[in-house]
């Protein structure tokens, strides 16, 4: 009978050891399958948050889930940034040199936005100090009289300047808002359309456009043909183009003339807002191999909506060309002067837009009020959830006016300056556009995602170097907790109420 007892303890004990040895590998596995994700997180919020590190978390039971799905790639990102603008660089060579580098500095330096894709003007635009062309002779249809000598006083050093301070280096586009007044029917800077005997020369000009600043150290990564070739109610440099125009100038003209020269310039058609004018512009210019031959893509504004960023007509001008770009090339506060020193009107919906005022009764509805940060946020997020490969602000810098402007449609830029006093504002929005540019990098490729709480917006992509960027975008007043999952990984975070969110994995 002892020898039995004895026999059942130690087979007792045989059972729990087993027992514990399994229970073990059990957790062992759990802890495998669903370990932590190591993930860095910055934060921006209207509380004052400006690219604050979070690294504490209260805890909720109550959480939304975003799962990450990086098997689902979508588009190639080509990256985010802003406008060289003469408005811009004269009033950076009226600050001290302390300044001018600090704001160069936090747009193109390693520690500031790393701004990677960028625009400029072709002659002068409504963002310029005065009217003026780089071909002044009437009729000159060589371009004999050919000159950049306007832009060498702000628009060239600036760039010099942004091309120091970069260490990846960045692309820039081009874009003419017109051509000189005597190359069109009505000799205006306004208006009026290109006339077809200077179809040739206008190519010509582009060309020698990208070889001067090509002579200067600076390469022309791309040109879009014409700044909104709907025009703008003749208010400031304009020339309008339908859409079979300017199809057939860059087939039989621009496209030629520039591979001829074997320069690999690409070339952006339409160039403005979104929605149905955008899907008949693509229509057109991707009817077939031979008009879709010279198009690199399409480039795109944000001014019809306040709110839409147009996913539908988004998709379209994919689907039509899918191996083409698609690039935001223009984005601002429009029609506001700057608040200064008043970050709490960005997070508020005060400002009013073109629309507000002017829009046609029909699309009133398109221009409410809105705030500041949550149309960048919404607008970047929505356009690359939509196949957008780039976004681009417009100016870079202004003044309290919201200048300088020949034309003074005043407008609010992410820095803004008071040349007097040598003061320096960086805005919200500086801030929302660094949560995309410093950590989304040229050749991210947009990722998949799944998402349970619709009043989150978020999007994802992951970089060369194999890390993923995740933007999310809270508008709502409250905290929201989150579980992101990765595969077998996931952790646990928090965005505070109106905030926006660059979480590092």
């Amino acid at each position: 009978m002892v020898l039995f007892f004895q026999q059942a303890i130690n087979l007792m004990f045989m059972f729990k050891n087993l027992f514990i040895a399994i229970l073990l590998f059990n957790m062992t596995v759990c802890n495998t399958i669903q370990g932590q994700l190591s993930v860095e997180v910055y934060e921006t919020s209207s509380k004052g948050n400006k690219l604050e590190k979070i690294t504490e978390f209260p805890l909720e039971k109550k959480r939304s889930v975003i799962k990450l799905l990086p098997d689902e790639k979508f588009q190639t990102i080509l990256g985010f940034g802003g406008s060289f603008t003469e408005s811009s660089a004269y009033l950076l060579n009226k600050l001290s040199k302390k300044n001018r580098d600090i704001i160069l500095e936090a747009y193109f330096g390693e520690k500031g936005a790393k701004y990677s894709l960028t625009r400029t003007h072709i002659n002068s635009c409504d963002f310029s100090l005065s009217n003026y062309c780089y071909a002044p002779v009437e009729d000159d249809k060589e371009l004999i009289h050919f000159s950049i000598d306007k832009d060498r006083d702000d628009i060239i050093p600036m760039i010099r300047d942004a091309m120091t301070k970069s260490k990846d280096g960045f692309k820039i586009i081009s874009s003419p808002w017109t051509a000189p007044p005597w190359m069109k029917d009505n000799n205006d800077w306004r208006g009026g359309k290109l006339l077809s005997k200077y179809y040739d020369t206008w190519a010509l000009y582009f060309l020698k456009y990208v070889e001067a600043y090509n002579a200067e150290g600076i390469d022309i990564w791309g040109v879009t043909v014409e700044n909104e070739p709907l025009g703008n109610n003749n208010n400031w440099e304009s020339m309008h183009f339908s859409p079979r125009e300017m199809t057939d100038f860059v087939t039989n003209y621009l496209g030629k003339k520039l591979n001829s020269e074997g320069h690999h310039v690409k070339i952006l058609g339409y160039d403005q807002n979104r929605g149905e004018e955008l899907e008949k512009w693509v229509d057109v210019m991707y009817e077939n191999k031979e008009s879709s031959k010279y198009f690199d893509g399409t480039a795109v504004h944000w001014y019809a909506s306040t709110y839409d960023c147009f996913p539908k007509s988004l998709q379209y001008a994919h689907k039509a060309g899918p191996d083409k770009y698609l690039i935001q090339t223009e984005a601002c506060v429009d029609a506001e002067v700057p608040r200064w020193k008043d970050d709490i009107w960005y997070w508020s919906k005060e400002a009013k837009d073109w629309g507000w005022n002017w829009a046609p009764e029909k699309d009133k509805y398109l221009h409410p009020k809105y705030a500041p940060v949550f149309r960048y946020g919404q607008d970047i997020i929505g356009c690359l959830n939509n196949w957008v490969n780039g976004w681009i602000d417009w100016n870079m810098v202004l003044d309290k006016q919201g200048g300088p402007n020949w034309f003074k449609n005043w407008c609010t830029a992410p820095v803004i300056v008071d040349t007097e006093s040598d003061e320096v504002y960086f805005t919200p929005i500086y801030y929302v556009m660094v949560h995309f540019s410093k950590y989304i990098r040229p050749g991210a490729i947009r990722i998949g995602f799944e998402n349970t709480d619709k009043s989150l917006m978020v999007t994802a992509a992951m970089n060369l170097d194999g890390s993923i960027a995740v933007i999310v975008l809270n508008q709502d007043v409250k905290p929201k907790h989150i579980t992101l999952k990765l595969k077998n990984k996931k952790t646990t975070i928090a965005i505070s109420g109106e905030a926006i969110q660059t979480i590092i994995i």
